[in-house]
């Protein structure tokens, strides 16, 4: 299949140019025509090229990708290009767009996890509703919504909990705690969020609202493992998920 033709679909449907974002989102880094093999991922890292080389992977398709505005850590960058380059991989990003989407986004995944209704779009970042807020079918735990998320997404949620029994939740994955005010302002149950900094663990303490953290990673493999089904039936390529969770030791 021609990497254009993937390519430019990618761009429509995830309105690549319609989403403000630091990210450069779209094909950052092209290696010839042909694509036999597309890889799914979180993160464009050296470790997850490692991976893509040995899966014989064509294209890469990540949420974090190496290009952004402004450009940091210009040399680690043009480490990671050369070696996509060196190892004929192309690499796609998508971030915000994959965060937001509706059918194929991060956080529209999270609520359909948590089998939600009356879900509808939540939470304003850089000018975009970018996640998704809704309610339990009966009012539930925060380790029973813990529990489910540790499952499905094979994370280890920690948690603030200052309701028993939570009806509605706001979801915003990653990074995305800014968010909370919205939760706040919304008057909703809980807030699930992928992490947050000493900053945003203060102002949530102090406003006493019931958060799930389930992992930056973990709440991003979402999106990219919903866009693989897609991607195989259209072009009929082979495809494969790159799982590289960070690996920290105590």
């Amino acid at each position: 299949m021609e990497l254009n033709k993937i390519t430019r679909f990618l761009d429509k449907e995830l309105r690549i140019r319609k989403i403000k974002d630091a990210s450069k989102n779209g094909l950052q880094v092209k290696c010839g025509s042909q694509v036999k093999k597309v890889g799914f991922a979180v993160d464009a890292c050296l470790s997850t090229f490692e991976k893509a080389k040995k899966e014989n992977v064509d294209l890469l398709i990540v949420h974090h990708g190496i290009k952004w505005k402004p450009q940091k850590y210009k040399d680690i960058t043009n480490q990671r290009e050369s070696y996509l380059k060196k190892n004929n991989i192309s690499l796609y990003a998508a971030h915000l767009p994959l965060d937001c989407h509706n059918k194929y986004g991060n956080n529209i995944g999270l609520a359909k996890i948590l089998n939600l209704k009356d879900i509808r779009k939540f939470g304003i970042y850089h000018g975009s509703k970018i996640g998704y807020s809704g309610k339990f079918q009966k009012p539930v735990t925060l380790s029973y919504i813990a529990s489910i998320l540790n499952k499905e997404l094979k994370t280890k949620c920690i948690y603030l909990s200052y309701k028993n029994k939570i009806k509605t939740i706001g979801i915003v994955s990653g990074g995305g705690a800014d968010v909370s005010e919205d939760a706040i302002k919304n008057r909703l149950d809980c807030f699930l969020v992928g992490e947050m900094d000493h900053g945003d663990y203060c102002r949530i303490t102090d406003c006493k609202l019931s958060t799930i953290i389930a992992g930056h990673y973990h709440t991003e493999i979402v999106g990219v493992k919903l866009l693989m089904p897609l991607i195989k039936q259209k072009f009929g390529v082979e495809t494969v998920f790159l799982d590289n969770p960070p690996k920290f030791k105590r």
